[in-house]
């Protein structure tokens, strides 16, 4: 018979945790990482809340692992070599870096075909610092404007936006300190972007991956299931910077 494979998520130790769940015709239940991140094997009659428990008992060795993988693929990763016409994705379309003299700041042309953005530096400066600061400043931006988007489709108030740099995630969402959002998700397309914004919106109402919080996924997002796979291949294809 062969497999079923169903994508899910679980939280462990405060992270949340993209797997694969494959259903065979096996008689235990198993664990391994590879390009595709975690995958769980579990007999085909296995209840999810067996495998949940499982993961949670090996909740340490799957982060520790997890973070080994991404730290070798970024490492594996050659770093994005700034210069003079070098192009780099920003919201899912090439944008091409110029260079000039300036007092260290940044200038977007969006009109045309492309979007091209320009770093004035002083003499010396580190040209990746800018860069990150322009990405970042346009990220914060876009994401707390369709946070406020998501939210009103809700009648929620809206939270606090901030970014992160996680490892492991792509975003993140507490009664706290709101919601933070991976910047590199600038990078990508926004319709991938308005998956992880509405999926962390949800977690305002239900913090949990329950049946109702899928559903309030589905009322905001209803093709979060081909989103998160294509979210998780863009992932490998993100410039290193």
């Amino acid at each position: 018979m062969s497999a079923a494979v169903e994508t899910r998520e679980i939280v462990l130790n405060g992270q949340r945790v993209p797997y694969l769940l494959r259903r065979s015709a096996r008689k235990t239940l198993g664990l391994r990482i590879d390009h595709r991140g975690l995958i769980v094997g579990v007999p085909l009659r296995a209840r999810l809340g067996d495998a949940e428990a499982f993961m949670r008992s090996h909740a340490v060795w799957i982060i520790e692992k997890l973070s080994v993988r991404a730290r070798s693929t970024e490492a594996a990763t050659p770093p994005f070599q700034i210069g003079e016409g070098a192009v780099l994705p920003y919201l899912g379309q090439p944008c091409r870096l110029r260079l000039g003299e300036g007092n260290n700041q940044v200038r977007w042309h969006e009109a045309g075909e492309a979007p091209t953005l320009e770093l004035a530096l002083r003499a010396g400066a580190d040209p990746r610092l800018l860069l990150l600061r322009a990405l970042q400043q346009r990220a914060l931006l876009l994401f707390g404007n369709r946070v406020e988007e998501f939210c009103a489709r809700l009648g929620l108030p809206v939270p606090p936006v901030g970014l992160s740099n996680a490892r492991t995630r792509w975003g993140s969402c507490s009664s706290h300190s709101g919601i933070r959002l991976h910047w590199r998700l600038i990078h990508l397309p926004l319709a991938l972007i308005d998956y992880v914004v509405a999926h962390e919106v949800a977690h305002l109402i239900e913090m949990n991956h329950s049946p109702r919080f899928w559903s309030l996924v589905t009322s905001l997002y209803p093709e979060h299931p081909a989103a998160r796979r294509a979210l998780r291949d863009a992932a490998a294809s993100l410039p290193h910077l």
